[in-house]
């Protein structure tokens, strides 16, 4: 007899060397260090204990999104302390480090953290809003073909393609980089270990070679969700037609930065049910994300699905119903 699927809810992201895990209890990051040796870092989280407003459909989805931001740069932080470490000890600090660490002491390390998150939020904005809007507005301009561009459906079908087509070259782009490879190759074992504990398997290297590195609630899949969702969202915006161009361009970019939250929560939401059905229509859905993903895993090897394991086991509740999917 078959083992029945348990579709959890646990997630992570591939780290510096690494993975990091979430549970409705527990937060692990395990990376190899340069020695061979795993080392962990667990800490708890409130995923279980917030209040029932922020348990609510779509605002859900803003407070993962949020929480995945800040968890997840924190989990680089700590893996980027064991990466090539033996060479960082030889570096003399420089006066503004040492600065810095007069003056902050120990919170210098939260500082740089939501100072990277707050950089990685604008580049994203200038890439994939403004970007896009100008490029819109440029075709827009075009006299030949003004009764094709001159709608909403247009622009947002337009802007929607363009994100599309940045990010797809972004990530052809890093995917050739030696580094990044190595946290494909991670994200490929995060992704293999989750399928097998969903399997009900054994976690050991043998077991979760077996499984595939694709999966469909991978944050590769959420970011599809979310750009076509915002070209559906962004055609019932206005066009701002009557102000001078870049009054236009500002407020369309206003606008789409609003309704982020919308089509973070909305994302949220689809991913969660396609998670759960396996009906032809969610399936055939959920076949870009998984398309998507052949950019970014790599098939791991059997240490980097050791690291995997090492991060997913404490995340795992003794309760198996309480971090069902």
């Amino acid at each position: 007899m078959a083992k029945e699927e348990h579709i959890t809810s646990i997630g992570g992201q591939a780290v510096m060397e690494g993975v990091m895990m979430r549970g409705p209890y527990k937060t692990v990051v395990a990376v190899r260090k340069p020695d061979g040796e795993i080392t962990k870092k667990i800490e708890d989280n409130g995923t279980k204990t917030r209040k029932k407003f922020f348990k609510l459909p779509i605002i859900r989805g803003c407070v993962s999104f949020i929480d995945s931001l800040v968890i997840g740069m924190k989990a680089l932080m700590f893996s980027a302390e064991f990466v090539d470490i033996e060479e960082e000890e030889d570096e003399k600090q420089s006066k503004f480090d040492k600065w810095l660490e007069d003056k902050l002491g120990d919170k210098i390390k939260d500082v740089v953290i939501y100072f990277a998150i707050f950089l990685s939020v604008i580049f994203s904005v200038a890439l994939f809003i403004l970007l896009p809007s100008l490029l819109s507005s440029l075709v827009e301009s075009i006299p030949a073909i003004k009764s094709v561009t001159s709608t909403q459906t247009f622009t947002s079908l337009f802007e929607g393609i363009m994100r599309m087509a940045i990010f797809l070259g972004y990530m052809m782009l890093i995917s050739k980089m030696k580094d990044i490879q190595r946290v494909f190759e991670y994200h490929g074992a995060e992704h293999k270990t989750i399928a097998c504990y969903e399997g009900g398997e054994e976690l050991t290297v043998e077991n979760v070679k077996k499984y595939t590195r694709f999966h469909p609630r991978c944050g590769t899949s959420f970011l599809l969700f979310v750009m076509i969702i915002s070209i559906i969202i962004y055609a019932f915006l206005p066009r701002f037609d009557g102000y001078i161009r870049i009054v236009s361009i500002l407020l369309r970019m206003g606008t789409r930065i609003l309704c982020l939250p919308l089509v973070a929560g909305l994302s949220f939401e689809v991913i969660k049910w396609a998670g759960r059905s396996k009906n032809r229509f969610v399936c055939a859905l959920s076949k870009p994300g998984l398309w998507l993903q052949r950019l970014t895993t790599r098939e791991p090897d059997e240490s980097q699905i050791e690291v995997a394991i090492e991060s997913m086991l404490p995340c795992i509740p003794e309760n198996k119903e309480e971090d069902k999917w």
